[in-house]
Order: structure tokens, then sequence, then C-alpha cells
């Protein structure tokens, strides 16, 4: 369902040959200082690939500027070869259009849509200026401004927008745009783009899909008026703040109505199309018959999917296939229409996540991928070799590989490397792909292979970082498992780089730990990375454990949480800090926690309930309550207020907020449209009532990724740099 656009991003491209990953870990020539000032001005940060767009047969293309002259091209690419063969867009050629800085092409490559002047609405929205450029004539034609989501029409005569939450379509032939919605209206009604809580936790912004025959438009519409709103203070550099203000449904309060509506070109008219029973529309997509639309309908638990085929002619809907858990399931983009309109689909259903392969009637063929392991990611499916290419952690739920398989589930191949994070971009026909590796050792290899599996070249090697960081004192993480309540967990560790196993040192254990996620990944680092490396040097152990919740382990691992987000993964987090204490070299008396968001959440609750061996924690834009989080990701798990009040409340740091002994800072932005610094507000009052004392930062504005402004994340790591120090380090000296 998404508009593919390809952001400019701009980096300078360097080939190296890899060196060993002893270097690294050569301790006599580690002598430079990690500073937070290297790690904010990116001198640790990777060279990476431009993102690229796969084009028809062997080709791509980039989105690359001119640095001298700000002048942006649209080149293509071999993939055989690497080489530039053509470029296809110079704004220095365009008239109306100095630069740009997105573009997409129509399905045969002979228009792009080029976008300018974005502004941000929300994590993944912005509206911009559109133009559609001919490339054999090239004619520049505006779309419009200040719209959303353009995209061509199949047949390449039209195009379909959002602007001002309606729909509208422009008729190349006749240079026409005709308004196909007409109710739109903000904080009422959306036609064609999701709302703020699909958009946040289903994924995706353009709601509207071109038939395969470009004779009928599908698309949402959400009916929001009684959704309940939500409004924010914006200080900015105003003499008066302003105010953000957007509806936003919270868990148990009521949802936007989403329904969908068939649009006929040719008579201009639109039919609304009813599905029975659901709470949830989170994809539409069409499917290789031109009149047969596929639609994914949740019922509010989110544990009832059905997927629905309508008829266009008819405006009517049957059922094609009815899954159901007794927790969640997750929606993605895997849906694969084949040939014959058979289709792959991705599933938990023998409680780990494979693939499946289904009847155009709902009934499954075979299943094509098994095991007590999880395929992370499906590239597609190579009609003429009848060969399916996916990730997976088969190699290890701390790794990703890159395999292959036919239809049938027979021939299984490794395509990449067998350890560390592999992860492909495939060529439109799937004769190539271009694979990204790391470890916790090496930094990013772009390298080129065939579908085969062959290694035909190395595109970029990162040796220049990795020599450079040879010189720093970086520890390496130490991979173990750790058996906590009955689990044997994934687990890394950070030690100094002197480290001296008849020393006792504090530990700073990291986590996010939520539904489905994972942080202890063989990849290569991040900047929190770098952070508990510069804190490893200053005499900390760093610690991150994934425990009962995480993902990758299979559906029960994951889903034990159901229902008591809070529980589990806290115990498993004091657990594992009481066995860890039992380490000789770990100070017991000297246990710090901390997290974002999620993991916010999850360390002020482990130093509340674990305040037998936690004596700090800093939590950043954590929630507080799940009642004052979305809708859609809180019921995911939790089911609403309503049904499952204990749920909530055991689990709320509000609530015991009277037991807080140790050292806490609290950080939030005010202008987190995400998880709302009212979850803050409330954990302030909380502990002002239990007469509990404590640091807090509020930054201003800022919202859940706490990074826009001059010098913000310097800032905030500066300020929970000197709060461990003077709580942890100093303290154990």
């Amino acid at each position: 369902m998404k508009n593919k656009i390809i952001l400019a991003t701009i980096f300078l491209f360097t080939i190296g040959q890899e060196i060993t990953a002893q270097t690294l870990n050569n301790t006599t020539s580690k002598t430079k200082e990690i500073t937070l000032e290297k790690i904010w001005n990116g001198t640790f940060s990777p060279e990476r690939m431009n993102a690229l767009n796969s084009m028809n047969g062997d080709f791509y293309s980039l989105l690359n500027r001119d640095q001298k002259t700000g002048a942006t091209t649209v080149d293509k690419y071999s993939y055989a070869t690497l080489e530039k063969v053509a470029t296809i867009v110079n704004s220095e050629n365009l008239q109306d259009l100095n630069s740009f800085s997105s573009y997409s092409f129509n399905n045969d490559e002979t228009k792009i849509i080029l976008g300018t002047d974005f502004k941000k609405i929300y994590r993944r929205s912005f509206s911009g200026t559109f133009y559609a450029f001919d490339i054999a004539s090239k004619q520049l034609t505006l779309i419009g401004k200040d719209i959303q989501e353009p995209i061509f029409s199949p047949d390449n005569k039209k195009v379909a927008f959002a602007k001002e939450n309606n729909i509208y379509i422009k008729d190349f032939s006749g240079n026409t745009t005709t308004q196909i919605t007409k109710d739109g209206k903000i904080n009422h009604i959306i036609n064609g783009i999701t709302d703020w809580v699909y958009e946040e936790e289903f994924g995706f912004v353009r709601a509207f899909e071109w038939s395969k025959d470009s004779k009928y438009l599908a698309f949402l519409r959400f009916d929001e008026t009684d959704v309940p709103t939500f409004s924010m203070d914006i200080v900015g550099n105003q003499l008066y703040p302003k105010q953000q203000v957007f509806k936003y449904p919270k868990a148990g309060e009521k949802n936007a109505d989403v329904t969908l509506h068939m649009y006929h070109v040719a008579s201009n008219t639109s039919q609304k199309i009813t599905l029975g029973d659901y709470e949830y529309i989170p994809r539409i997509q069409w499917s290789n018959n031109d009149t047969v639309l596929v639609a994914t309908t949740l019922n509010r638990h989110q544990n009832d999917l059905k997927l629905h085929k309508v008829n266009a002619l008819k405006s009517n809907a049957s059922l094609l296939l009815n899954e159901t858990t007794k927790a969640y399931i997750d929606i993605t983009d895997n849906l694969t229409f084949l040939a014959d309109n058979s289709f792959i689909w991705t599933s938990e259903k023998d409680g780990f996540n494979h693939i499946y392969h289904y009847d155009f009637n709902g009934e499954i063929i075979n299943q094509i991928t098994k095991g007590n392991w999880e395929v992370t990611n499906y590239y597609g499916f190579n009609e003429k070799k009848k060969t399916i290419y996916y990730q997976s952690v088969e190699n290890g739920s701390i790794n990703r590989g890159v395999y292959a398989i036919n239809l049938k589930g027979k021939n299984k191949k490794l395509l990449s490397n067998k350890d560390g994070q592999n992860s492909a971009a495939f060529s439109k026909n799937l004769n190539y792909f271009i694979n990204t590796f790391s470890s916790s050792e090496i930094p990013p290899i772009y390298s080129l292979y065939s579908a085969k599996g062959k290694m035909l070249k190395v595109i970029k090697d990162n040796t220049n970082l990795k020599e450079e960081l040879s010189t720093y004192k970086m520890s390496p993480k130490e991979f173990s498992t750790i058996n906590i309540n009955g689990n044997d967990l994934n687990m890394w560790m950070l030690k100094p780089l002197d480290f001296d196993e008849n020393k006792k040192y504090p530990m700073f254990m990291f986590q996010y730990s939520g539904p489905g996620s994972q942080q202890v990944g063989n990849k290569w680092n991040a900047s929190n990375d770098y952070w508990h490396n510069m804190l490893a040097q200053k005499g900390i152990i760093v610690v991150c454990i994934d425990g009962r919740g995480t993902g990758l382990k299979g559906a029960d691992f994951k889903k034990v949480t159901q229902k008591e987000l809070g529980k589990y993964e806290v115990e498993d987090q004091i657990a594992a800090a009481k066995k860890l204490a039992e380490r000789p070299y770990v100070d017991k008396n000297n246990i710090g926690i901390w997290g974002w968001s999620y993991g916010g959440f999850m360390s002020t609750n482990c130093l509340l309930k674990g305040s037998d061996i936690f004596s700090t924690a800093i939590a950043v834009a954590p929630v507080t309550s799940w009642r004052f989080y979305d809708s859609v990701y809180t019921e995911r798990y939790m089911q609403t207020p309503q049904e499952n009040a204990s749920g909530y409340d055991d689990n709320s740091p509000i609530n015991y907020a009277d037991k807080l002994e140790g050292n806490y800072l609290l950080v939030h932005g005010t202008g987190d449209d995400n998880v709302h610094v009212q979850n803050s507000y409330r954990m302030i009052n909380a502990l002002i009532e239990a007469n509990k004392q404590f640091d807090m930062f509020i930054v201003p504005d800022r919202t859940h990724g706490i990074y826009k402004g001059k010098n913000t994340r310097l800032n905030l790591y500066t300020k929970m740099t000197n709060f461990i120090e003077e709580h942890l380090i100093n303290t154990s000296k």
C-alpha cells in the first residue's frame, strides 16, 4: 500500500578491503577517547548507500545531488556492472524546478513524479509540491501544491493524489483535475489518507489504490468526528505558543469509523463496500484480477483477521481467508499474488512466523518454510524459477540470513553470510541483490550478489571507519545467554577495556523489551553503542538482555506478556540483575537501568518494583500508564481498560511511586505526539504526592525522538552521562 518514494540521502562512496575483526580488538592501539561530541557530530557514522529504487530489467536508480551546484539528478545504473548508464532527469534542465527531493516512476518507467517543498505532518506523512515529468518529451507538468501521496494510474494517463482530506485525479490528456470526494474536513473526515493511529501503528499513509486496468480507485474513508482530541502547546520562537490539535484514540476510546469505497472512473461515482463486522481495515491490495480487490479487516482485539475478495463490478465482498489466534495477529506487507492469483502469505499459525502458499479460494496449498525459527522478511517470488527469497533467523536469533527456497518448500539455500545481519535489496526481476552485512565487529559492507548467492563485487566496506575505530577505546560485545525464569535469554555485555575480574564494577543495564522487539543482535553499532562504550571506559559494565515478550523466538515466547505488559518483562530484568550481581566483579549496590519509550516504562518499573537491586534508573519518553497510549498498539496486547483494568493498573509505575528509593531521572519532550508528555506529568504528580525526590529534564517542543534543534542530543546525553557518573560511578569508588 505504500507509495514508493525515494528520498534524497547523499553520501560519499568509498571502496576498500575488509580487515579482520582482530584489528578492532587490539588493545595496544586503543588510545583515543570516545566523547559525546564525537558520537553526535557523526565521527562514528558509517558510510551508507543511497536508497536505491529497483527498475524494470536489471537496473536500479539513485537520487544524486551535486554538492557544488545543488542540482539533483535521477540516474540509472546496471546491477550487473554497478555503472551508471544514463541520467534520466537533471534539475538543471527543468525550468520550473530547481531541485527535487523525491521521485517515483510509473509502471513502464516513461514518466516520473518529482517532489519538493516537503512539510512534515507526522512520523511518515508529509505534504509537498509535485510535478510529473515525461522522460521522452522532457515535459514538466505541475500536479499540485501542498498535496499528498500522488501516484500514476497503471495506464499512465492520470495521477491520483490527496489534498486537505479529499482525493483528486488529474487527467493529463485533457489537463483536467477531478475532485472525487468532497466531504473531507480537518479532524472530522479523511479520504484516502490514514489517520494518526493507522499511520503510526499500521505503518502506512496512502489509503487509495488503482486497479490494474485503471478503471477503479479503491480508497478508505476515516470518520474521526467522535474520536477524542489531543492538543499540545508548541512554544517555538513566537510570542504566544500555538496549539497542535489532532484526533488521538487512546486505549478503550472511540476509534475512527473506517469504510472502504470503490470509485468508478468512467461514471465518476463511488460505492461504499460492505465488509461485515470489523474495527480496522489495515490493508487494501488489488489482486492480479483487474476487478478483484483484497481488503484486510481486523476486529478490535486484533486476533481475528479476514481477507475479503471485493468485486469492483458488483461492489460486493466474499471471504477469502480467516485467521484467528488467542493473542493477536501482526499486519505485514507480505501478501503477494502470483500469476494464477494464488498467493503468498506469512503466518505464525504453527507457532513461528513462516511462509505459506494459498489458492484464490483461500485453501492452503502448502507451508513453504518450517522450523523453530522465524522468517523476518519476505523479498519476492521469481515466477520463472519458482523461487522465493526471504530473510530469517535460521542461524540463530541474533543473526539474519538471506535464503532462497522453491515454491514447494524444497532446495533451500543460504545466499548470504552465515553470521551477523544480512539484508537484501533485490532487483525487480530478482536476478541480483545488494546485500548489506554487518556484525558487532564489522561495520556495514555493501556487496552485489547474484540470485544464486554468488558474491560478485564489494561496493562499499567502511574500511576507513574500522581502521579509525581500532585506535579508540572500544570494548567488544560479549554475546551469551542467561537462564532467567526458565528461559535462556539473549544477552550482551560490555566490560571496561582494562577489565580486572578481581575488581568490582557498577553495572548499567539497557533494554527496550517491547513485544516482538530485539536489542541483542549481532549487528554494527548504533549511537547508543558508542555511548555505552564510553561509559564502559569510565568504569561501568553495560549489559543488555532481551527478556520474555521480545521477538524472534516464537509466538509463545513473544506473546506470554499478553494482557500483562510490564509484568514478565520487569520480572526478567530484576531477576537478571540479581543473578548478575552474584558475579564477583559486579558491585551489587550500584546497578542501574535505562530505556527509551517502552524501555522507559520498563526502567521506571524496574526501579520501583526492584528497589532491592536497582539503585538508579533513567527513563526517556516513557509510557507510565497504558491508559494514555493509543488504541491500536495498546489493545493489541492489553485489550481495553474496560476489559482488563488490573492489567493496566497493576503494571503502571504511577501506582508504585511511593516505592521509589533510588535515583530517578525522567526525560520527556513536550512536543511528543506519540507518547504524550502527559505520561511524565502524571508520573511527576504521583512522585510529588508520595513526597519522593527525583530529577527531571523536560525538553520543549521535541518529539518522541528528542533530536531536532542544535545540540539537542548532545545536551541530553551529557545530562544522562553526568547523572550516571554521579549516582553509579562516583558512589562505587
